[in-house]
């Protein structure tokens, strides 16, 4: 890469955004001074960042810069309208700047001059969604979710008040555990341009990241160097015959993400086209026939994904957007039983694998979400583990991001969104630590209870459903029984009794929210279900919305199955109801606009759309995909 050739290799995102206050993440690939201009009506303002202190930036690698916008403003900012921006940048000595819409002319929509956002006063239109694998198997009915929020953005464009409020992405935007070769091959050239600082590793079958990266015997072998527990059984391979289990489970952790240079390449290939013109994707040697089969099949989803981004880099320039990590932002299985929880923790390697996908998450995704609350400690240790990767700092970066309890947060609009940490706040089963742990511990849901007293109207983002598909359920319940939640990843709120009890009673408070919009992603099927509470005259009007995912798909011809036979073994007369830990409420499933008969589930890759009323119900829902929009529509007969 040039010395002085300035790029935006990621961004700008529009993060939290308020009267007050305006956040916005990117990446460049020289140090820079930032100047911002806001533009509205006949106003215009111009913020020298630094001179403010509204901008922190990190050195992640020489050419690798992250700066955080974070801008409070004394004047606020107009509701409902329009406001463009333009960012100015200043490298080196030359007194030349370089704006942003010279250096990204597409990051306009047609017509725009500029970038620009919408500060709504009241929520009426959210997007949402999970699970963007840029892998995933390219088929005639799948596309990238953001690619057709993109496009729907653009059909509002003339008018801002129709414009969605926020973009929520509730997990998976990367998948650290499950990386195709030739994404992995990129990131590599990637690191190489970059000018990471070389990570040592201690306890691994492997020194440093320059072996790593360049190592040709590590593609598609991953699982040769990662951890395994000793406990454990590989039952993938044979059933529950007794064979190492790796901690690092998931299905396709042949190319498991392990550097810290790894992660964070990852983020700029996951969301924007610039860091691409560094890479060629050639084919690495050594590969297997079978491995260069697989690998020509991946570079095809790779590049229909590659075409994309342009897209989503425009999209995210212009959408407030909130995001929460699920398990493959670090690794399949993420603190799943309290058991992997404490093998994972005591080996040294793994704790550096999942502490660099967690440093990555931290940087590239919950700095944005509420800044005031990542300490000054953590971005100090930041930059000085990016400095000497591999170092003491590096490591207590890793044992401070372990022990950080803060990653949930809440944004004041109206109705309040609220976003739920299901992955560090768990709740440990006291009977057997194999069996799953809850998504959220006792004082984390007491915490949300409060939270919640007093407000009419909330939208709740738990990235896994809290009303999930029963018999699926029951599947996962059953393998649990046998020691084996790791095999069909039992991750549901009725899995841990504790758990379950306590955020179904959160529900039955009588001064909880009289409306509930629940957002969800995680299991790669897009449902609607209402939920009220039997016998009760008042009870609260809840809403389970699941969206997922982004680029990724349930099987078809399972999930056909599970779907049909759900409503039958559920059915309202099914003496099964009485044995479910919601037996006390009534969940009715809505029925998709394009369901055949006993179809509830809709398996296909995009986004969903949310509107509200001004009470904050829901008055539509709708699936966004490539080729439709699916509408969820009340059914008559209630599931239970």
């Amino acid at each position: 890469m040039q010395e002085n050739n300035l790029r935006i290799l990621a961004g700008p995102i529009i993060r939290k955004i308020t009267p007050n206050q305006v956040t916005i993440w990117l990446v460049s690939s020289v140090p820079v001074k930032i100047e911002l201009a806001l533009c509205y009506h006949d106003s215009k303002l111009r913020f020298d960042l630094s001179q403010q202190r509204a901008i922190h930036s990190i050195k992640v690698a020489e050419h690798y810069h992250v700066h955080l916008i974070n801008l409070g403003l004394e004047q606020a900012l107009p509701y409902d309208c329009l406001i463009q921006y333009q960012l100015k940048f200043f490298h080196g000595s030359t007194d030349s700047p370089s704006y942003l819409t010279d250096l990204i002319p597409d990051i306009c929509y047609p017509q725009q001059t500029k970038p620009a956002f919408v500060i709504h006063s009241q929520v009426k239109k959210i997007l949402h969604g999970s699970c963007r694998k840029p892998h995933f198997e390219l088929k005639a009915d799948s596309s990238d979710g953001l690619v057709i929020a993109d496009q729907f953005l653009q059909q509002q464009l003339t008018k801002p008040e129709d414009w969605p409020s926020l973009l929520i992405m509730s997990g998976d935007q990367i998948y650290a555990d499950d990386v195709a070769t030739p994404m992995l091959v990129a990131t590599h050239q990637i690191c190489n341009q970059l000018g990471f600082s070389e990570e040592t590793f201690a306890a691994s079958k492997v020194s440093n990241s320059t072996d790593l990266h360049t190592g040709q015997a590590f593609y598609n072998n991953r699982e040769a160097i990662l951890p395994a527990d000793k406990e454990s059984t590989q039952i993938k391979i044979s059933l529950f015959e007794g064979v190492k289990k790796p901690i690092f489970t998931s299905d396709n952790a042949h190319n498991h993400l392990i550097s810290a240079a790894e992660v964070m390449s990852m983020y700029l290939l996951s969301w924007s086209p610039e860091a691409w013109e560094l890479t060629d994707q050639s084919m690495p040697s050594g590969l297997s026939a079978a491995e260069k089969i697989q690998y020509h099949k991946q570079l095809q989803a790779i590049e229909c994904f590659k075409k994309g981004l342009p897209n989503v880099r425009r999209l995210l320039a212009h959408m407030p957007t909130a995001m929460m990590f699920d398990d493959h932002d670090v690794t399949d299985d993420w603190n799943l039983t309290a058991a992997w929880q404490t093998n994972s923790q005591q080996h040294d390697f793994s704790r550096r694998i999942l502490g660099n996908a967690l440093i990555g998450y931290l940087i590239c995704q919950g700095w944005g979400n509420e800044p005031a609350k990542i300490p000054e400690q953590l971005l100090t240790l930041s930059q000085q583990s990016f400095d000497d990767l591999g170092s003491q700092a590096h490591q207590e970066l890793i044992n401070q991001v372990f022990k950080f309890e803060q990653w949930h947060y809440e944004w004041q609009t109206k109705p309040k969104l609220i976003v739920l940490d299901t992955r560090t706040q768990r709740w440990w089963s006291e009977s057997n630590p194999n069996k799953p742990s809850g998504l959220m511990d006792w004082e984390a849901i007491t915490d949300l209870q409060q939270n919640l007293i007093g407000e009419q109207a909330v939208i709740l983002v738990s990235p896994a459903p809290i009303f999930g598909v029963k018999l699926i359920e029951s599947v996962q319940k059953i393998f649990t029984w046998f020691g084996k939640p790791l095999m069909v990843d039992a991750e549901n709120w009725m899995a841990h009794n504790g758990s379950a009890n306590s955020i179904l009673n959160l529900f039955c408070h009588p001064k909880t929210p009289q409306n509930f919009v629940i957002l969800s992603g995680d299991v790669h099927y897009s449902f609607v279900s209402k939920i009220s509470i039997k016998r009760r005259k008042n009870s609260p009007d809840i809403w389970q919305i699941t969206s997922s995912g982004l680029r990724n798909q349930f099987p078809k011809q399972l999930l056909n199955w599970l779907d049909r036979l759900n409503r039958w073994v559920y059915a309202p007369w099914s003496p099964l109801n009485a044995f479910t830990k919601r037996r006390k409420m009534r969940v009715s499933p809505l029925k998709p606009s394009t369901a055949s008969a006993g179809e509830r589930l809709v398996n296909e890759s995009g986004i969903g759309l949310v509107e509200l009323d001004s009470e904050g119900r829901p008055s539509r829902i709708t699936q966004l995909t490539q080729t439709s929009q699916i509408e969820f529509l009340e059914d008559k007969i209630n599931q239970e």
